[in-house]
């Protein structure tokens, strides 16, 4: 048993890590490929590479979409096809390290969403959790100056990125109407709508000449960061934190999360960029603000189960 969940321990540390050099490689093919033909490209792969796992965990019966076509073509369109498409377009005006913290407070988004359309209000804790990890994603994103002018693309990139964020706590809040299917049939019969969404818009968007066609020497001078992207981000990234998540649970998975920032920033500082000091204190203050509410929520969920049934 302590080796499985040591086991589960380590699987979910190499997710993050591996999510955590994501940003920044993505970042990196934008300067001779676009976000959008990168997004379709990294989901038409994922998605080749995910039906045939699918087809041997569970069957062809599990590639059918039975009588909810509509739902789950719905949170494809939001989880998989708007939720990346804006996190890299905005990413591509903004930073990495940006992103990762505006990316980061998804858990804060899903709770301030479930107070708005379900009533339910977070304890005060989690609310003060919420401010102060939105205080240190504004740090990072303006270094602590509130001057609009030559940072606009930079603002709006990051309020892009925000959007992007807000879809996927969407397709997080509505995944559980699935009853009855595995994380893997969710995963690989919303990204297909998805997908297929991403590859209609930016066809539109060639059509119309909004968007250049891509350059086969640009796609292959980018990829081995696409190849990251499609199997080491998505594939084996996904594989390692459902086997993870199985075996510590998702309170423990949770933690591990929030520490991406941490990954990110690690990352580009290898890369030579070189961050403010501010920036680092916000950063700072958003996996605080998460990690203490992650305690603070595997604290009340202890305090329920010690509870006894009358």
């Amino acid at each position: 048993m302590k080796q499985s969940f040591t086991a589960g321990l380590l699987a979910c540390f190499v997710a993050v890590v591996l999510w955590g050099a994501q940003l920044p490689i993505a970042k990196d093919t934008f300067s001779l490929l676009d976000p959008f033909t990168t997004t379709v490209i990294r989901y038409a792969v994922a998605t080749l590479l995910l039906v045939p796992v699918l087809v041997v965990r569970e069957g062809w019966a599990a590639l059918r979409y039975d009588n909810r076509l509509v739902l789950v073509s719905a949170l494809g369109i939001f989880g998989m096809s708007a939720s990346p498409l804006l996190v890299f377009v905005g990413m591509s005006w903004s930073r990495a390290e940006h992103a990762v913290v505006i990316v980061a407070l998804q858990p804060s988004l899903t709770a301030l969403l479930q107070w708005l359309l379900y009533g339910t209000k977070p304890a005060r804790f989690t609310l003060g959790c919420i401010g102060l990890a939105l205080l240190g994603v504004v740090l990072v994103v303006t270094k602590g100056q509130l001057t609009f002018g030559k940072g606009d693309a930079e603002l709006a990139g990051s309020a892009l990125v925000l959007l992007g964020g807000l879809c996927w706590v969407v397709y997080t809040l509505g995944t559980p109407r699935l009853e009855g299917w595995s994380a893997w049939r969710i995963t690989v019969l919303t990204m297909i709508p998805g997908g297929l969404t991403s590859l209609l818009i930016t066809a539109l968007l060639m059509g119309n000449g909004l968007l250049s066609l891509p350059d086969p020497h640009a796609i292959w001078s980018v990829r081995w960061q696409l190849s990251y992207l499609s199997i080491a981000g998505v594939l084996v990234g996904m594989l390692a934190w459902n086997f993870g998540t199985r075996r510590v649970g998702p309170l423990n998975a949770t933690l591990f999360i929030n520490f991406m920032p941490i990954m990110t920033f690690a990352f580009r500082g290898l890369q030579g960029y070189r961050f403010a000091p501010i920036e680092l204190l916000g950063a700072g203050l958003v996996v605080t603000a998460l990690v203490a509410n992650n305690f603070f929520l595997r604290a009340q969920y202890l305090r329920r189960l010690a509870v006894p049934i009358a």
